[in-house]
């Protein structure tokens, strides 16, 4: 499975600044904690989760890690 980082944002909606970043899987709109997000918002790569740590979703995190494979090539995407 694919996961991706999607941003979601404050009032200002997309010309603001980002509020939170979650994981979705594949391209869909709602995060993995079930948050509704805006399929235009910005999306990135998951290995850049620790670039912004103040910034994750803490619950998407908990979960992407039970979805993640613990060894490289353990689970074919």
């Amino acid at each position: 499975m694919r996961h991706r980082m999607r941003a979601e944002y404050g009032p200002e909606g997309l010309s603001g600044e980002v509020k939170t970043w979650h994981i979705v899987r594949g391209d869909e709109a709602v995060a993995l904690c079930g948050r509704d997000l805006d399929a235009a918002a910005p999306e990135q790569d998951p290995s850049l989760w620790d670039r912004t740590p103040k910034l994750n979703c803490h619950t998407c995190g908990a979960v992407f890690l039970r979805e993640s494979p613990y060894v490289p090539g353990e689970h074919p995407e």
